[in-house]
């Protein structure tokens, strides 16, 4: 009897990636009693990621959520203000795979408020505009 190598039949399986779907819950209007899909569970993610401070929620991992309560109440100028929100935002939504980029900010102050108007391009090709109070 040889001792050598067994020879094996090597198999490749060739598949294609499968696309998950982005239906979930709808969060904030019926009470968890309908799903939304697409846009619409984006646009979801957005708010849900912007009303969410980072690190503070065991549940969710520290890639999730904000850190724009760090900089509230904080004595910096307005430029540098700007700049950091800018900043956060991009990175409280850029991780998740369906986003391409976020760009386009306009920020506009009103007393003890900070609106900002931002556009968010998708994977898909498409343009979702977002406006967030702070």
């Amino acid at each position: 009897m040889a001792l050598g190598p067994i020879a094996q039949e090597t198999r490749v399986d060739i598949t294609e990636p499968v696309t998950e779907t982005s239906r979930t819950y709808d969060l904030f209007t019926t009470q968890m009693r309908s799903t939304v899909d697409r846009d619409e569970a984006l646009r979801q993610f957005i708010r849900k990621a912007l009303l969410t401070a980072r690190t503070t929620y065991l549940i969710y991992d520290n890639q999730y959520g904000n850190e724009i309560d760090t900089l509230i109440g904080q004595n910096v100028n307005n430029s540098l203000f700007d700049a950091e929100i800018v900043r956060m935002v991009q990175e409280a939504l850029i991780y998740d795979e369906r986003i391409a980029s976020v760009s386009n900010f306009v920020i506009t102050r009103s007393a003890d408020a900070c609106f900002i108007t931002f556009d968010v391009a998708t994977l898909g090709g498409g343009i979702i505009t977002e406006e967030v109070t702070i």
